[in-house]
């Protein structure tokens, strides 16, 4: 059976201030500990063992640019599990682990929540001159991007070449449904030409195939090998292709399709027809400027393909796996079956008629909106004001959201969204996290992914190590809680 694929994500934020100046640094500081201090205080992270220069390929790149360990920057870690924190210039909410793609997107909504709350409690702050403004966004439209990583639990087992060969078909097409939309082209190469509309907003940054960067020269495929558990048993998954999507929809099919795709691979189930394109990173992009979906790439066999084609290829392997094998690593709460009824739902509607995805697909939404704003206003496709509804649509303030008011389809309520913001999954390690956080924060010196570390004043520092994602869960540790009125009693009866 496939290993569980216990996932999440981590969002980037786009950031600056109503009066338009911003020290984006600065700013994110602001935000990180306006809310912290709104809550019940800061939990320090803890930076042990955190090593993003490891190579999945095993040999060391010397010409690789990892991302910095930015330790000096704000950090805390959350009651719901989560991780809020400044990285480089964006303020940056990664969500807690979750057991299924239902849960997650219940999580990344919440981060939006708290965005929002930490904009709110910024704004109350003596030195506040203007508010932050905060979009859910990929680009700067200056030619800067900034990412919406993904996450996912795969067995060690699987070699990162056959990781390769699954995802990239996968990654490059998947976009067809959960792309944000992109007015304009940052990048051009050689031989292109300026694309007045694009499916997703980070096709434009990408120049590699496989490879360690985040920030330059991003690959299709990232080789960081950071799983934040047990390394015999597991692998982390770190996805950096994929947009911060304002569809719900949009963000369950890309989270769920992705880890069916990846316990398909460790059931070595994937379709036994060539998918793997001749060039994938040109075909990515070329995907991403295509928005009448037909236009053919080559794929390494020579054979000329759609996007959509390749999708369905994979979905049509999903359902024979699903059939044989069941989809429990999906998680226990249906998000499997959801998966495959929104996946071929999606893809007959953007087959037949793209705009009938425009409740669930952001780049459908989107570009509806720019075409008709375009065609009342007759604009040119080059015109600053398309781009700022571009910008616009991804606004977290409700009032001012266009991706808030064109009907897209919720998948979570406002209620759980709220518990979310403070409740941690039940499902995962997160539980233990965050229940620690919330019943013994004056007895929690740090905590991160796999440690919580307690100080209980005398005693040297005591580490909980939690090296299994999938265990930490409510059922396993709600009666511990229970019984531990104190760190020190838990501490005891974990000894015990």
């Amino acid at each position: 059976m496939a290993l569980a694929k216990i996932l999440g994500i981590e969002t980037e934020y786009g950031i600056t201030q109503a009066d338009g100046f911003v020290d984006p640094v600065l700013a994110s500081t602001i935000l990180v500990n306006a809310y912290a201090a709104a809550r019940s205080g800061k939990v320090r992270w803890d930076f042990f063992d955190e090593a993003p220069q490891r190579d999945a390929r095993g040999a060391v790149n010397f010409d690789a640019a990892p991302p910095m360990v930015e330790t000096h920057l704000a950090n805390t870690v959350l009651t719901n599990g989560a991780r809020f924190y400044v990285d480089h210039a964006h303020p940056e909410y990664s969500s807690p682990e979750c057991a299924s793609a239902l849960e997650a997107v219940r999580f990344d909504v919440a981060g939006e929540l708290v965005l929002r709350r930490a904009v709110a409690a910024a704004s109350q702050l003596p030195s506040a001159e203007s508010a932050f403004v905060v979009y859910k966004n990929n680009s700067d439209g200056k030619g800067n991007s900034y990412g919406c990583h993904e996450n996912y639990l795969v067995d060690r087992r699987l070699s990162f070449d056959a990781i390769v060969d699954a995802c990239i078909p996968h990654f490059i097409t998947r976009s067809i449904f959960c792309g944000a939309g992109k007015v304009g082209t940052e990048r051009l190469e050689e031989g292109t030409v300026e694309t007045p509309f694009q499916l997703t907003q980070r096709a434009d940054f990408f120049e590699e195939l496989v490879g360690l960067e985040t920030t330059v020269k991003r690959p299709l495929v990232n080789t960081r090998d950071e799983p934040h558990a047990d390394p015999r048993r597991f692998r982390r998954l770190h996805v950096i292709i994929g947009d911060a999507n304002m569809s719900e929809v949009a963000t369950f099919l890309k989270l769920s399709t992705t880890a069916l795709v990846l316990a398909m691979a460790e059931h070595q189930a994937l379709p036994q027809i060539d998918l793997m394109p001749a060039d994938p990173v040109r075909a990515f992009k070329h995907i991403s400027r295509d928005v009448s979906l037909k236009a053919p790439f080559a794929l390494a066999s020579g054979r000329l393909v759609t996007a959509l084609d390749v999708q369905w290829a994979l979905y049509e392997a999903a359902e024979n796996f699903a059939q044989r094998e069941g989809l429990a690593m999906l998680g226990d709460d249906g998000s499997g079956e959801l998966c495959l009824q929104r996946w071929g739902q999606v893809l007959e509607q953007l087959e037949l008629d793209p705009t009938s995805a425009a409740s669930t697909v952001d780049w459908v939404a989107k570009l509806r909106l720019v075409q008709g704003f375009q065609q009342r206003h007759d604009l040119p496709a080059t015109s600053a004001k398309l781009r700022a509804i571009d910008l616009q649509y991804h606004d977290l303030r409700p009032e001012k959201s266009l991706a808030a008011k064109v009907g897209l389809e919720r998948l979570t309520t406002d209620e759980e969204v709220h518990i979310a913001e403070i409740e941690p999954p039940l499902t995962t390690r997160a539980f233990f996290r965050g229940r620690c956080i919330s019943r013994y924060h004056s007895a929690i010196e740090s905590a991160n992914w796999d440690s919580v570390v307690f100080d209980l004043g005398s005693d040297p520092l005591r580490r909980v190590p939690m090296m299994d994602p999938t265990r930490g869960t409510a059922r396993e540790t709600s009666a511990l809680f229970d019984q531990s009125p104190t760190a020190a009693d838990l501490l005891q009866a974990l000894e015990s």
